[in-house]
C-alpha cells in the first residue's frame, strides 16, 4: 500500500525499513502495566524518530505545506468560491458523509485538519526506519484507537446529524441519548442490540430437532427433516465456541441449517458449553475428539453412513482441520476416513499473517493472558469481545456511541448483533494452546510441528475435497491468509471469496441484498490469492446456492430420512438444548 506524500522517501515495501537494528529506547514497562507493549511500541517509534531528525524534520515539512494547501483551499471556501479537498475521507468512512461536512466551510475545514493529521500520523508510524515492523503495526493500532477516539463526528457540537437531530425533535434527542448512556453504563458495556429483542429458542435457534448426544463439551444436535428424502451422507457442522452455535441458525431466512434442511440434507451441529472454572483443564485436545469427533461418530451411527461431510466455520474450521490431519496420519486408505470431504468457512490454518488481532499476541502478551487466566480458569467472553470491536471501532464502538447517545436512537433488532453481544468464555489450557501453538508460534501449518493424540500433524496428509470460504472484508481471519489452505493440503481445493466481511460473508442467504458477489474457481495447490482472483470471474448472489451443487453428488442419492436419534445416541431434548442457553 503505497505511503501518501507525506513521506516520499520511505515505502512500506522498501528494503531500509525491514533492516532490524538492536533495540533502543527505555525498557519495557512492567507486563501489568503495559500487557500489549503499547507504551513499548509507541516509544520505540518514537526514539527511532528522534535518531533521524533529518527524515523527521523533511516528513515535519511536507505535513505543514499541505496543512497550508489546506488552510488555503478553506479560505477560498469561505469566500464561496468553490474547491476541492485536499484530504477527501475515503468512500465508505460514514463519519463524514453527511453533505454538511462538505456544504459548510467551517465543518469541511475540521474535517481536513483531523484527516490530514490523522493520515499523516499512521504514515510516519508505518515508515518508521530501523524498527521492527511488528512494533510498527502495534504502534499504528494503538494510535489508532486514539485517533478514532477524538474524531469530530464523535463529540455533539462537531456532529450535523446530532445537531440536526436535536433541533428537530426540540432536545428529546438528547434525552433518549441521556437515557441510553445511563443503561449502558449501568450494564458496563455499549449495547448494539436490545437484550430482549430475541428468544432463543423461539426467534434464533428455532430450527426443529433434538439434542442427541450430550457430555460435558458439547451437544450435538440432529436437526428434523423437512423433505420427503434427504442425501444419504449428513452434514456436521463445527461450530466455533467463541459466542453460540446459533451463528449457523439465525432468524429464518439467515439460517444456513434451515437452508441446509430445506435442500434435503441430514445436518448435525454442535453446540458448545459455556465453560466456567470447573472447565479449566480441559484442552484444545478435548474439543477435537470430545467435540468434533463425537459429533462425526453420532452423525454416522445415526444416518448408518459410513462418512460424513463436515464444515467448520473459524475456530471451528481450525479445529477441524487438525482433526482431519489426525484422521489421515499414516497410510490408511482414503475411504477409510470417517469424512468423505469437507468445508471451511474463513478458516485460519497458517497463522503468520493473522490480520490485526496480532497486536494482541507476543510472548509478553500470552504470559500476561496465562497469568490472568490462572486466577479464573478462562478467558471471560467479554474481554474477547472488547478485543473484537477494537479490531474495527469506527464501525463497531464509535458508531453506536454516536447512534445511542448523540441522535438518541432505539437499539435495532438485528439477531448477528444479538449473537455477537452473546459471548462465551473460553477455557484456560485450551486458549493458551491456541495462542501459543497456533498464533505465536504457527504449528499447524508445518508438518509435524503440531503432536495431538500422539499423532504428529501433516496437513499435506489431507486428500479430501474441501470447499473453502473467505471473506473480502474478513479483519479476523484475512481473506488471503485462508487461501493458504490450498497448497497446504493435497486434495482438490474449491476457493470461494465472498464480500463482506467474517459474519455476514458467510452468512450469505440468497435473500441477501442483490449487491452481493462472490468469485469462485479451482485453486487446488495455489499459493498467489491475487493472481487466482485476476483469473476468476464474479458472480452475482450468494455462494450458498454453488455451495449446495457442489455439495449434492457428494452426499449421495436420496433415501428415506433417518430418525432423530437412536438407541445408542437416543433424543434427550429438544432443540436448541441447554448449552446455549447457559450464561
Amino acid at each position: 500500500m503505497p505511503l501518501p506524500t507525506a513521506f516520499p522517501h520511505f515505502k512500506r515495501e522498501d528494503p531500509v525499513i525491514q533492516v532490524v537494528k538492536p533495540a533502543t529506547g527505555p525498557p519495557r514497562p512492567h507486563p501489568e502495566l503495559d500487557p500489549f507493549g503499547i507504551a513499548d511500541a509507541c516509544s520505540r517509534v518514537l526514539m527511532a524518530w528522534l535518531q533521524h531528525p533529518d527524515l523527521l524534520d523533511e516528513g515535519l515539512a511536507r505535513l505543514a505545506r499541505e496543512l497550508r494547501t489546506e488552510s488555503l483551499q478553506a479560505w477560498l471556501r469561505w469566500w464561496g468560491i468553490p474547491a476541492n479537498d485536499v484530504v477527501p475521507p475515503v468512500k465508505y468512512d460514514q463519519r463524514f458523509q453527511d453533505p454538511a461536512w462538505v456544504v459548510y466551510p467551517w465543518l469541511d475545514h475540521l474535517k481536513q485538519v483531523y484527516l490530514l493529521h490523522t493520515r499523516w500520523l499512521q504514515d510516519a508510524i508505518y515508515a518508521t526506519p530501523d524498527v521492527d515492523e511488528g512494533q510498527r503495526r502495534r504502534a499504528a493500532f494503538w494510535v489508532r484507537q486514539w485517533q478514532d477516539a477524538i474524531a469530530p463526528s464523535n463529540v455533539f457540537w462537531t456532529n450535523p446529524e446530532a445537531i440536526s437531530q436535536a433541533l428537530k425533535t426540540g432536545g428529546n434527542s438528547l434525552y433518549r441519548g441521556f437515557q441510553n448512556w445511563l443503561r449502558d453504563l449501568a450494564a458496563g458495556d455499549i449495547a448494539m442490540v436490545a437484550p430482549d429483542a430475541f428468544v432463543v429458542g423461539k426467534d434464533l435457534a428455532a430450527t426443529p430437532g433434538r439434542v442427541v448426544l450430550r457430555n460435558e463439551l458439547v451437544e450435538v444436535i440432529q436437526y428434523a427433516p423437512v423433505t420427503p428424502q434427504v442425501h444419504a451422507i449428513p452434514v456436521v457442522l463445527i461450530a466455533p465456541w467463541i459466542n453460540k452455535y446459533y451463528i449457523l441458525d439465525l432468524a429464518p431466512d439467515n439460517s444456513l441449517v434451515r437452508y441446509l434442511v430445506d435442500r434435503g440434507y441430514t445436518v448435525f451441529v454442535t453446540s458448545w458449553k459455556n465453560p466456567g472454572p470447573e472447565l479449566r483443564n480441559t484442552t484444545w485436545e478435548d474439543y477435537l475428539f470430545k467435540g468434533a469427533l463425537t459429533a462425526i461418530e453420532a452423525a454416522r451411527d445415526i444416518c448408518q453412513s459410513a462418512q460424513v461431510h463436515a464444515a467448520g466455520y473459524c475456530l471451528g474450521g481450525t479445529t477441524l482441520a487438525a482433526l482431519l490431519a489426525w484422521l489421515n496420519a499414516g497410510s490408511a486408505p482414503i475411504g477409510a476416513c470417517p469424512v468423505a470431504h469437507w468445508t471451511l468457512f474463513t478458516t485460519l490454518v497458517d497463522f503468520s499473517e493473522p490480520g490485526e488481532i496480532g497486536v494482541f499476541i507476543d510472548e509478553p502478551s500470552c504470559a500476561f493472558l496465562e497469568r490472568r487466566m490462572a486466577r479464573t480458569g478462562y478467558l471471560d467472553g467479554a474481554d474477547m469481545a472488547r478485543t473484537f470491536r477494537m479490531l474495527r471501532p469506527n464501525s463497531l464502538i464509535w458508531h453506536y456511541v454516536i447512534r445511542n447517545y448523540l441522535y438518541g436512537e432505539a437499539l435495532p433488532n438485528s439477531d448477528v448483533l444479538y449473537w455477537n453481544m452473546d459471548a462465551t468464555r473460553m477455557p484456560a489450557a485450551m486458549h493458551c494452546c491456541y495462542l501459543r501453538e497456533l498464533y505465536l508460534n504457527n504449528r499447524l501449518a508445518a508438518s509435524g510441528g503440531l503432536v495431538l493424540g500422539r499423532r504428529p500433524l501433516d496437513l499435506g496428509a489431507i486428500r479430501q475435497p474441501l470447499y473453502t470460504v473467505g471473506a473480502e472484508q474478513d479483519h479476523i481471519t484475512p481473506w488471503r491468509q485462508t487461501f493458504r489452505t490450498c497448497s497446504l493440503v493435497s486434495g482438490p481445493v474449491r476457493y470461494v471469496l465472498a464480500t463482506s466481511g467474517h459474519i455476514l460473508g458467510v452468512i450469505n442467504p440468497p435473500t441477501s441484498p442483490p449487491r452481493r458477489r462472490y468469485w469462485v474457481n479451482d485453486a487446488s495447490g495455489q499459493t498467489d490469492p491475487d493472481a487466482w482472483l485476476q483469473a476468476t470471474a464474479t458472480c452475482p448472489g450468494s455462494w450458498w446456492d454453488d455451495w449446495t451443487a457442489w455439495l449434492a453428488p457428494r452426499c449421495g442419492p436420496l433415501q428415506d430420512p433417518p430418525p432423530l436419534g437412536n438407541e445408542r445416541f437416543p433424543a434427550l431434548a429438544e432443540a436448541p438444548g441447554s448449552y446455549v442457553r447457559e450464561i
